[in-house]
């Protein structure tokens, strides 16, 4: 609302009456939950055709979330604990949930295809010992601030990518290089949260 408002102040700035009010009609049925807690009002000029003002003013609904936002409860039959231990006992718990899903889906759990009982003990076990590393990494970097999700830190670090630039020389012969692009300020707070190269696997340059 304040970028419509400001640009009404703009020599080349959106003041079309109709087309302002399309505009704030989309943005309210984008933002419906906030936008019923706005009054909005386009002020024309004389001729009715252009907008020479916007008003608008957060006035919340009474009995809304915004107002009544409610509480969260957690029930136990645990009396003994206290509230810090009933909260971090529950979020282990979404936690592990969290873990369930990723060795089905990240690491690879489910389908086994394998047949034979060796080899999908096997399967499994490699799941089970990727889980741990990924415990160990989470811990580490949850000690230095970090508490994103394995899903989130791993889309972070995906960024990050190997590439290979090849140069044709002088002599006839062609250059390869390869090495890791820079990482972005995410990943560079993950890698050295975690005490590693921030540009994994090094320069490698091969001569053909």
């Amino acid at each position: 609302m304040q970028k419509i408002a400001d640009n009404l102040a703009k020599l080349r700035g959106e003041k079309r009456l109709a087309k302002l009010n399309e505009r704030i009609g989309r943005l309210k049925e984008k933002c419906r939950g906030a936008g019923q807690h706005y009054t909005i009002e386009l002020v024309p000029d004389a001729d009715g055709k252009k907008a020479t003002a916007l008003h608008f003013e957060k006035q919340p609904i009474e009995g809304s979330r915004l107002t009544h936002p409610g509480v969260y409860c957690l029930r136990s039959n645990e009396t003994t604990w206290d509230a810090e231990k009933l909260w971090r006992t529950f979020t282990m718990l979404t936690d592990l949930e969290a873990v369930f899903r990723s060795l089905k889906s990240e690491l690879g759990l489910r389908p086994v295809f394998h047949h034979k009982e060796n080899r999908v003990d096997g399967h499994l076990f490699i799941t089970v010992l990727a889980y741990q590393f990924v415990q160990i990494i989470r811990r580490q970097l949850k000690e230095r601030g970090i508490t994103d999700r394995w899903g989130t830190l791993r889309e972070i670090l995906g960024s990050q990518c190997r590439i290979t630039a090849t140069f044709k020389r002088a002599d006839g012969r062609t250059l390869h290089i390869r090495k890791a692009t820079r990482a972005e300020p995410e990943a560079l707070a993950i890698y050295q949260a975690l005490n590693i190269d921030s540009a994994p696997g090094g320069i490698v340059k091969m001569l053909v």
